[in-house]
């Protein structure tokens, strides 16, 4: 049976990356549906603003995908204003395909649903590993929200569904918030031209405790066997790499890529926002004498969100049993998961 995969934000960091997964595989059509054009060959970029139902409508006109993907998110000001927006994304474009025999529907979410939203993050959190069972935490969170609104169409359409939480993205992307691979290769590019010590930038508990990442070809793999294995139907997964490390061990090993000096850390946060709120002129500099492609500062990397995930004061890693269990075994090594998006942008001259 022929499959046809509608991939919702299919130029982020996981869209794209499944784009590729799959028309790699073969025996998929994929459709991509973004503000912008997909440059992966072979997808159908279908334009429209997510929230704004009769541009998804329009969009999405005499479109009949058999599988859909949702992996946007738009960040608001607030985490009501997340949940109402994110949430009328996911109604928008289900509410769009009603009666066109969609077979699965597949929601990309993540770890801040154990451990809640930007405005309580990591606050409070349960016991590590996170384990898909836990209980959902009494704050808004606009992860909630979009489950409710797959779980509720599901019920209306009778397509099955999965949920895939994975932890920190790592993975070939520009102009996209949750990258930290491009985050971090840009901070220490701007270390070495400058002599600026490469410190660890988060939390004493992120620098010392057990964490893991999440590859965004891992994921891929992880939403493509999901929407296709009929045992997995109807569950929330955690996804991640398989291997558990701490930041003090893997700085060093970061370091060492861009042939300089992991720095002693210092002992206490020292937020990547705002070391490099003066770095644009340093970053210009850098593009034009090394002949890189002409992106801003804030358009390859966020610190903002590097320094959320690296200053959480909790213990994060995830259980990945209920995955294993159902067949699903594939690893990934997070040295390489790193060094492999750091060549890509070198290759890209997106960094020196």
């Amino acid at each position: 049976m022929s499959k046809h995969a509608l991939i919702v934000g299919a130029t982020g960091i996981t869209g794209s990356n499944l784009a590729q997964h799959l028309l790699a595989k073969g025996g998929w059509s994929v459709s991509g549906l973004s503000r912008s054009v997909s440059p992966i060959d072979g997808v159908d970029t279908l334009r429209c603003d997510l929230a704004d139902p009769d541009s998804v409508r329009g969009a999405l006109a005499g479109v009949r995908p058999s599988h859909v993907f949702i992996t946007a998110w738009s960040r608001q000001a607030t985490e009501a204003e997340n949940c109402r927006v994110n949430g009328a994304i996911v109604r928008n474009v289900l509410d769009a395909l009603a009666g066109r025999g969609i077979r699965h529907a597949a929601l990309v979410t993540g770890t801040k649903h154990y451990l809640g939203p930007f405005e309580a993050y990591a606050k409070t959190a349960p016991e590590t590993p996170f384990r898909e069972e836990q209980p959902r935490l009494p704050n808004e969170n606009f992860y909630y929200v979009q489950e409710d609104e797959v779980f509720a169409a599901a019920k209306r359409e009778q397509f099955t569904w999965s949920v895939h939480r994975p932890h920190t993205l790592i993975g070939y992307a520009v102009g996209n918030a949750m990258n930290m691979a491009a985050t971090l290769a840009v901070y220490a590019s701007i270390c070495k031209e400058t002599g600026m010590p490469f410190v660890f930038p988060g939390s004493p508990q992120q620098w010392q405790a057990a964490t893991d990442v999440t590859d965004a070809r891992l994921l891929a793999r992880h939403l493509a066997w999901a929407a296709t294995t009929p045992a997995a139907a109807d569950q929330a997964y955690n996804v991640v790499n398989g291997e558990i490390f701490r930041w003090r061990w893997l700085w060093p090993r970061l370091a060492n890529y861009f042939g300089i000096e992991a720095a002693e850390y210092p002992g206490g946060p020292d937020s990547l926002e705002a070391k490099m709120a003066d770095a644009e002129p340093v970053w210009d500099r850098l593009v034009k004498a090394r002949g890189l492609q002409p992106n801003s500062l804030s358009r390859v990397a966020s610190f903002w969100h590097t320094d959320a995930d690296l200053g959480r004061e909790v213990e994060t890693f995830n259980d990945m049993g209920r995955s294993r269990k159902l067949g699903f075994l594939d690893y990934q090594d997070t040295i390489e998961s790193f060094t492999d998006a750091f060549d890509r942008l070198r290759a890209d001259r997106v960094i020196p």
